[in-house]
């Protein structure tokens, strides 16, 4: 039998899935597989070489000291390169590599301790490309690599971008790699903003998360039933731009819990239903944005 957990990207969402990974450990999941697109792969490429379960405890001390400049790190120079066509990125790469390159103890994704896949998008050819082996910081860096924002990686003969273009939430790919129980970890999407994000990116990046969640809930409604799969339901109602990370500490606290609970229930028998788009009333939504984090 082959656990596998998968993880979905989201931007400063991604903080949702430590919360829901410390519970995992909290109730001795350990997954046999780890398979991640965008800002999962990060997470899952640290879960894979930290699989102790210490290893989600200091994967959300590194969550809690991350500043919006640490991942997207933008200036006026820059900005005016790209709207020159001079640059394929609003924000300068090296600082999200410098931050991987830190938190990795593995060169290559063959010689992580648990069984790594990290999910990309080639640019030129529009299709899913699954990474199983290679330099691990060049994969990383390719599955978070979002259009417009992050310039693609060049692996070899390929151009790669962010996998969430293609599958965000690779769930087929842990099937295909043999997984029979399949852990979901959703970031989530917006769903209680009491206003649109301000700038282009946090539009861009908040679209994103939108276009992520509606991915999810197909591949959900064609896969359950079908296999073992456990979907971890996002946190509701959320009012947290993808590019915030002022309040990581307060997301991991709540979807610990939430998932927490989650996992003592029995599974929903129609997972895709619990996830449906919605909205949240504006007087909901800024009440949770002053009390719950």
């Amino acid at each position: 039998m082959v656990t596998a957990v998968v993880l979905s990207g989201g931007g400063s969402l991604g903080a949702v899935q430590v919360g829901m990974l410390l519970a995992l450990s909290d109730r001795d999941v350990t997954p046999d597989l780890l398979v991640g697109s965008s800002v999962g792969a990060l997470n899952a490429a640290f879960m894979a070489g930290h699989p102790a379960a210490s290893g989600a405890q200091q994967l959300a001390r590194t969550w809690t000291k991350l500043r919006r400049s640490d991942v997207f790190p933008t200036d006026v120079t820059r900005l005016l390169r790209a709207a020159a066509g001079r640059t394929s990125g609003l924000a300068d790469p090296k600082s999200l590599r410098a931050l991987v390159q830190s938190n990795l103890t593995y060169p290559r994704l063959e010689d992580a301790p648990v069984r790594l896949a990290v999910v990309s998008t080639d640019v030129l050819a529009g299709q899913e490309v699954v990474l199983c082996d290679g330099a691990t910081v060049d994969a990383v860096m390719a599955s978070a690599a979002l259009p417009g924002v992050f310039p693609p990686v060049r692996l070899g003969e390929r151009l790669l971008m962010d996998g969430g273009v293609v599958n965000n939430t690779p769930i087929s790919v842990a099937h295909r790699l043999g997984a029979d129980t399949i852990y979901v970890l959703p970031t989530g999407y917006a769903c209680a903003l009491s206003e649109p994000p301000r700038s282009p990116l946090g539009m861009a990046i908040h679209a994103v998360t939108i276009a992520i969640q509606q991915r999810l809930i197909a591949d959900v409604t064609a896969l359950q039933g079908t296999i073992d799969l456990r979907v971890a339901p996002p946190l509701c109602p959320l009012s947290v731009s993808p590019i915030d990370f002022r309040h990581t500490a307060g997301l991991i606290d709540r979807a610990r819990a939430a998932t927490g609970a989650w996992l003592d229930r029995p599974i929903s028998a129609d997972q895709a239903r619990d996830l449906a788009m919605h909205s949240h009333p504006s007087e909901h939504a800024h009440r949770e944005s002053r009390g719950s984090l």
